[in-house]
C-alpha cells in the first residue's frame, strides 16, 4: 500500500527563524517537535547524515540534511515501513513561508493495518501539534487542532489510562505550555 501524507503551514518568519525550526530538531531547545506531550525526537548523535534514532516505537536515519532548508528521515522501523518522511521550508513571500513534512512510503504486511488504525491518526495529531509548536516559537499564536477521540483512545490505551492531554504551547519558545481543557 502506498502512503503519501503531507502536513503543512503558512509561518509568518523570514529564512533565518525558519532555519531554526529544522535545525533544532532534537536539541535540548527543540523549536519544532512537540516533546511537551509526544515522545521526544532523539538521535544517537548531533543532526547530521547518518544520524539514527527517532521518537517512540518509530525509528529513522537522517539521510539528507540541509541546514535551515530540509531534513529527510529513512524509516528503520516498524517492520513494514519503506520509504521516509521530511520536513522542508517552502518560501512562500517575503514575510512568511511555508513548513511541510511529507511521508512517503510503501506499506508491506501488518504495516497497512497498524498505520491505518493506530500510526497514522497519531501521526497526524502528532505533526499538527508540531505545527502549533512551530507557531508558538515564532511568537505567533499555534493554531491548535484538537485531538479526535480516537487519538485520545489510543493514547489512553497505550499508556495503560495514563495518557496526557493535548499541550498547547505557549511562549516564544515553546518550552512552557498550558494544558488544554480537551479530554
Amino acid at each position: 500500500m502506498k502512503v503519501k501524507n503531507i502536513h503543512e503551514r503558512e509561518l509568518e518568519a523570514d529564512d533565518e527563524q525558519a532555519a531554526k525550526l529544522i535545525d533544532s530538531l532534537s536539541s535540548e531547545d527543540d523549536l519544532l517537535w512537540p516533546k511537551q506531550c509526544w515522545p521526544p525526537m532523539k538521535f544517537d548523535r548531533p543532526l547530521g547524515v547518518g544520524a539514527k534514532g527517532g521518537h517512540g516505537p518509530i525509528g529513522y536515519c537522517v539521510e539528507e540534511y540541509k541546514p535551515g532548508q530540509s531534513i529527510k528521515f529513512c524509516f528503520t522501523k516498524p517492520k513494514g515501513f519503506n520509504g521516509f518522511h521530511e520536513f522542508d521550508v517552502v518560501k512562500s513571500t517575503h514575510r512568511s513561508v511555508l513548513l511541510r513534512h511529507t511521508i512517503e512510503m510503501e506499506l508491506e504486511g501488518a504495516a497497512i493495518l497498524t498505520w491505518s488504525l493506530v500510526i497514522r491518526p497519531l501521526h497526524d495529531a502528532l505533526l499538527e501539534d508540531a505545527l502549533s509548536t512551530a507557531q508558538a516559537s515564532l511568537g505567533m499564536t499555534p493554531q491548535m487542532r484538537p485531538w479526535s477521540p480516537w487519538v485520545k483512545a489510543i493514547r489512553r490505551i497505550m499508556s495503560g489510562g495514563k495518557a496526557q492531554k493535548q499541550i498547547t504551547p505557549d511562549n516564544a519558545n515553546a518550552t512552557g505550555a498550558k494544558s488544554r481543557a480537551a479530554d
